[in-house]
């Protein structure tokens, strides 16, 4: 196998340390904007050099965001070169585009590393799913606001601090918006469920709602209670073929499972016909194996297992409205859907009666407008 490497960052200097002296893959070319001075020849700054070359089988493109990551990957396709990419944001883009022409041009499409760095997720998904319906998944898939909650719990720190501390440890961007945000992890949950449910979602169908807003006061009130918060993605099959998919923190009882996951770690779940519950753990995120996971798919492809594309996917209908929860929620503005729900104070804020993902996300875009240091949370059990 002959590849190029589209970045050389942190996945991507992993990904060329892991296959450099290995003998059944070649990396000839490795594009970044600025040449790197220690790779020589390798070093290539215009994709056509890539593209052109009829001896490169293989694309990995481990650039990130959205373009030029969708320009060279659908290029390279048409090519007939295989893809392997980690790119969340361009699969949650461009699902359906991507996966409609890796069939249409036979290559193989690999994104094992999208989801759970290390994790092998993705793959055991795709074997689950060969056997029979995969009805739920659920999880704990982003690493850097797990660090922060779970410090802030273990440590009573203020989320500001913890966040500084998660940049300087490199488990959060200089920008970590799209974390704490619950952005990457929305992204996350499109990949899975698309694959899981043969479905084509669009993030409008996935609301989400991060941490941003989580204070000392908030965490030290559910330590009290005896709960453990986490930035938790569901995505599940109801009724009349619609999909239930929803990104929030929720609190978990302190003696589950998901409220035992430490630091940058991940738990994601899948519920099947006939397998039950299985769960996956493991780093989430970081260097080597978010690189390792990416290396697996090019030994894949090295065996022609051609990748996670489904000929099936089709767009789903969302319904977020047929479950209810209850919700921590603390709020300093009032407005009337908070006047109508409330149930009782909780800790340092209320709890609210059961409502749907629907009606409280829908509240919520709409409060924190006003109200910018809202924050809430869904009772899980």
């Amino acid at each position: 196998m002959v590849v190029a490497l589209l970045g050389h960052g942190t996945v991507g200097g992993g990904v060329y340390e892991l296959l450099k002296n290995r003998s059944d893959i070649t990396v000839k070319y490795v594009l970044d904007r600025s040449p790197i001075a220690e790779l020589g020849a390798v070093s290539v700054t215009d994709f056509s050099a890539i593209l052109n070359d009829g001896e490169v089988d293989t694309v990995v493109e481990v650039m990130g965001g959205l373009e030029p990551a969708h320009e060279y990957v659908a290029a390279a396709m048409r090519a007939g070169k295989n893809i392997v990419t980690a790119n969340k944001q361009l699969l949650a883009a461009h699902y359906d585009e991507l996966t409609a022409l890796a069939k249409e041009t036979g290559v193989g499409f690999r994104t094992s590393a999208a989801v759970g760095g290390g994790i092998p997720w993705l793959p055991n998904l795709q074997r689950l799913k060969r056997l029979g319906a995969v009805n739920e998944i659920c999880g704990i898939m982003n690493g850097t606001t797990n660090y922060i909650l779970s410090t802030m719990h273990k440590k009573g720190y203020d989320y500001e601090s913890v966040l500084h501390d998660a940049q300087s440890f490199g488990y959060a961007e200089a920008d970590p918006t799209a974390d704490i945000e619950g952005y990457d992890i929305q992204r996350k949950l499109m990949i899975s469920a698309n694959i899981a449910f043969d479905a084509s979602l669009t993030k409008q169908q996935v609301p989400a709602a991060g941490i941003a807003g989580v204070t000392r006061e908030d965490i030290a009130g559910f330590n009290e209670m005896g709960y453990v918060c986490k930035l938790y993605a569901t995505a599940k099959r109801v009724a009349d073929g619609a999909v239930l998919a929803v990104v929030e923190p929720t609190l978990f009882k302190a003696e589950t499972l998901e409220a035992a996951v430490p630091a940058n770690y991940n738990l994601i779940t899948a519920v099947s016909e006939y397998a039950g519950r299985q769960s996956f753990f493991g780093e989430g995120a970081g260097r080597w194996p978010t690189a390792a996971a990416v290396v697996q798919d090019l030994l894949d492809l090295c065996e022609r297992k051609q990748g996670f594309y489904t000929q099936l996917a089709q767009p789903l209908p969302s319904n977020n409205m047929c479950e209810e929860r209850r919700y921590y929620v603390r709020y300093i503005v009032d407005t009337w859907f908070m006047d109508g729900c409330v149930e009782k104070r909780w800790g340092n804020g209320v709890l609210t009666r059961p409502v749907s993902p629907a009606q409280m996300h829908s509240w919520y875009v709409e409060a924190r407008r006003n109200d910018p240091g809202i924050f809430f949370a869904a009772l899980q059990g």
